[in-house]
């Protein structure tokens, strides 16, 4: 029944391109319902449940084009309305996969310096329509997942993990696998999930949760020894870790220098620029006449803000593409990796690169 619905609404479509010019079919169709469109995957926003003072889940409904198929542990990009211009931001997925569900969650906390994590925590209302990129990301779990787990997570770095929590409680995995969770925050009110995770422990035999509330116990002493407290058997394990880039990298680091980095997987949120910068020089913007000459670290991006170029952007991130230009000659780097892109007509990310020397763009 539902795949001939699917086929009647596209031979309406097909049908109304031809009685619906200037406008397409979809913008009639977004006057009905403003989840159907195929230009853009958009979802409704059906609750905001708070989870800690700080911290919320948005459970959202996508509309047309959507497909439940991401896998636990990976992040979706959402796009919302916040004084009159669409922003971008990515977050993990803290609900389950459900073949039969209509709904997806992601899990905020709101950060002093971001306006739009304030915003989903603070001020989303329920019936707002958000943008929605598909699922992305292989910070996920093997099917079937070992034997023996061990996950490293820390404030809200907990939001993939829940995902993959949750997966494994719905397939009862539980109950027939080793199942080790070390959770740090700074306090007890502060950690996100809390009471499912102790509830979660105390239903499932093969589940052990560790606390740990780094305000009163201080961060957990990886290259110290204390990991061996955590998990006697860590180095037979595979590992998950989500949480502060301090923290991450003192597990990477204790990782490889055991040799066992393959059976460590991460999870970083920020956005890492360590790589080499550019030289800088003068950007040109093609169509718009306009130009910035901006320092080696100064992204693209950003130097297009400065001279007053409608930019596009999203996550700023690196991660949805929506920022990216062709570059008509010159070159840029990438801040991430120190890669070089010269070509001319290259597509180049522009909130992760920066020039080397004088570059133009079409724009």
């Amino acid at each position: 029944m539902a795949n001939g619905g699917t086929l009647t609404w596209e031979k309406v479509r097909r049908a109304g391109r031809h009685l619906t010019t200037p406008l397409l079919p979809d913008d009639y169709l977004t006057l009905l319902n403003p989840l159907w469109s195929s230009r853009e995957l958009r979802g409704r926003v059906e609750k905001v449940v708070p989870e800690t003072d700080d911290a919320a889940t948005i459970v959202i409904r996508p509309g047309w084009g959507w497909r439940f198929e991401h896998h636990p542990g990976q992040y979706v990009g959402i796009g919302v309305d916040v004084g009159g211009k669409f922003h971008w931001r990515s977050y993990s997925v803290s609900s389950p996969p459900k073949r039969t569900g209509r709904t997806l969650a992601i899990t905020v906390r709101a950060m002093p310096e971001g306006f739009v994590s304030s915003h989903l925590v603070n001020g989303l209302e329920p019936g707002t329509i958000v943008r929605l990129a598909t699922p992305a990301g292989d910070f996920t779990l093997p099917e079937p997942p070992p034997q023996r787990l061990l996950f490293l997570v820390g404030g809200s770095g907990v939001t993939p993990v829940m995902s993959m929590l949750r997966t494994l409680d719905r397939r009862g995995h539980l109950d027939d696998r080793d199942v080790v969770v070390h959770y740090s925050s700074t306090s007890r009110e502060r950690m996100i999930f809390r009471d499912e995770l102790e509830s979660l422990e105390a239903r499932h035999a093969g589940l052990a949760v560790q606390q740990r509330y780094t305000d009163d116990e201080g961060i957990l002493d990886v290259p110290g020894g204390a990991l061996d407290g955590v998990c006697a058997d860590w180095r037979e394990r595979e590992t998950w870790a989500c949480g502060p880039g301090p923290m991450l990298d003192a597990l990477e680091a204790h990782w490889t220098e055991a040799g066992l980095e393959e059976r460590l997987h991460l999870e970083r949120f920020s956005l890492d620029l360590g790589g080499e910068g550019g030289e800088g020089g003068t950007v040109y913007f093609q169509n718009s006449g306009k130009e910035a000459t901006v320092d080696g670290a100064t992204t693209v991006l950003e130097a297009g803000e400065s001279a007053g170029v409608g930019m596009p952007y999203g996550c700023r991130m690196g991660i949805c593409h929506t920022c990216t230009l062709t570059l008509v000659k010159g070159r840029v780097r990438d801040l991430r990796t120190g890669e070089d892109f010269d070509q001319p007509n290259e597509p180049v990310q522009t909130c992760v690169t920066a020039p080397v020397g004088d570059c133009t763009l079409n724009i």
